[in-house]
């Protein structure tokens, strides 16, 4: 790295010195220009300032205007906990690169049109979170070269079209086994729709802690709805008043996980002591619930960092190290679980 720098230094060093030349000033003058001093007179100045835009350079500390400092970030709303947290993640990212973000959603605009609009606006590229890609959109992405990242893809993209999420299945495996470790044998699960990627995987690994635990597969206790908290309501009121309600319910998102608490309080489950709950994401609201929820946590922070840092890679022209990145989950436990009671009997 000392090298690199040393060796930009030389090159800013020679141009300067060739500006000087050209401009028949000396290279004092030419510094003092560069660093806006006052002592230089006015038609010197303008001189010095064209060749030194012609020639390319940029000022130490201000941002190269031949690169694109903007981005576009699109997700399919706006509404939930986990894209405010995932919008932070990129635009915190951002910031750190001087990079502007414009943020939308598929409500009224294509994915097709954002990418024209990406175009249009000659931004550095664009990250995806949460949409289904249709193929004529990976067409254009692959045959056009256009940077572009998703988050969490609804369905598998393209080889050549890099994406970034957590490891779902087994941060989901992770939850549930904490259940298995408490007590709980009859877990239910609120589980996301099956065409999501990140909700079968967690299913997927639901299913696969239990049967390491000799326990079958129950599909009485478990529903799939849309990462959303009413209609995860509806399905937990249909779990909890079943003949035989689990003891504790694993929830793929926090906004399913609060759709459970209404519903546990609903059907009169007291949280923890009848009814476990065990959510994904652990989003801000995760830790403000009543209770608090325990949580497989997502990196967003990181999310954001490792889709905007791929993204520009894309925009120089680099390819990714992987066409697929899966960050770790972490397991963060609250109040909102805990050893099962035994039943007792009179």
């Amino acid at each position: 790295m000392a090298g690199q720098g040393r060796t930009h230094r030389e090159a800013q060093y020679g141009l300067l010195t060739s500006i000087a030349g050209e401009a028949g000033v000396s290279l004092s003058t030419v510094s003092k220009v560069v660093h806006r001093r006052p002592d230089v007179g006015a038609a010197t100045r303008v001189r010095v300032e064209e060749l030194l835009t012609r020639h390319g350079y940029v000022r130490p500390g201000e941002p190269d205007p031949a690169v694109p400092r903007q981005i576009i970030a699109v997700f399919r709303d706006l509404s939930g906990p986990y894209t405010l947290e995932v919008v932070r993640g990129i635009v915190d990212a951002a910031d750190d690169l001087g990079i502007d973000v414009v943020t939308g959603t598929t409500a009224h605009r294509s994915i097709s049109q954002w990418l024209q609009e990406c175009v249009a606006l000659g931004a550095a590229g664009m990250i995806i979170v949460i949409s289904m890609l249709a193929e004529e959109d990976q067409r254009r992405i692959v045959e056009q070269r256009l940077p572009v990242v998703l988050i969490d893809p609804l369905s598998a993209p393209s080889h050549d079209i890099p994406s970034i999420g957590v490891t779902n299945w087994s941060g989901a495996r992770d939850a549930v086994q904490h259940l298995l470790g408490l007590g709980h044998t009859r877990i239910g699960m609120v589980a996301g729709r099956s065409h999501s990627l990140a909700g079968a995987a967690r299913l997927h690994g639901y299913r696969a802690a239990l049967e390491e635990a000799g326990i079958a597969y129950d599909p009485t206790i478990v529903r799939s709805t849309d990462f959303d908290y009413d209609e995860s309501l509806a399905a937990s009121l249909q779990i909890l008043r079943s003949a035989d309600p689990p003891t504790a319910v694993f929830a793929a998102s926090d906004a399913q996980a609060l759709g459970v608490l209404e519903a546990a309080r609903q059907a009169g489950f007291a949280v923890p002591d009848d009814l476990a709950v065990m959510s994904f994401d652990d989003t801000l609201v995760a830790a403000m619930a009543c209770p608090p929820l325990s949580a497989v946590r997502q990196p967003f922070e990181e999310l954001g960092n490792e889709a905007t840092r791929v993204l520009m890679r894309l925009a120089e022209g680099k390819p990714p190290a992987s066409s697929r990145i899966e960050l770790a989950t972490e397991l963060v436990l609250r109040t909102s679980t805990s050893v099962r009671r035994p039943v007792t009997t009179l």
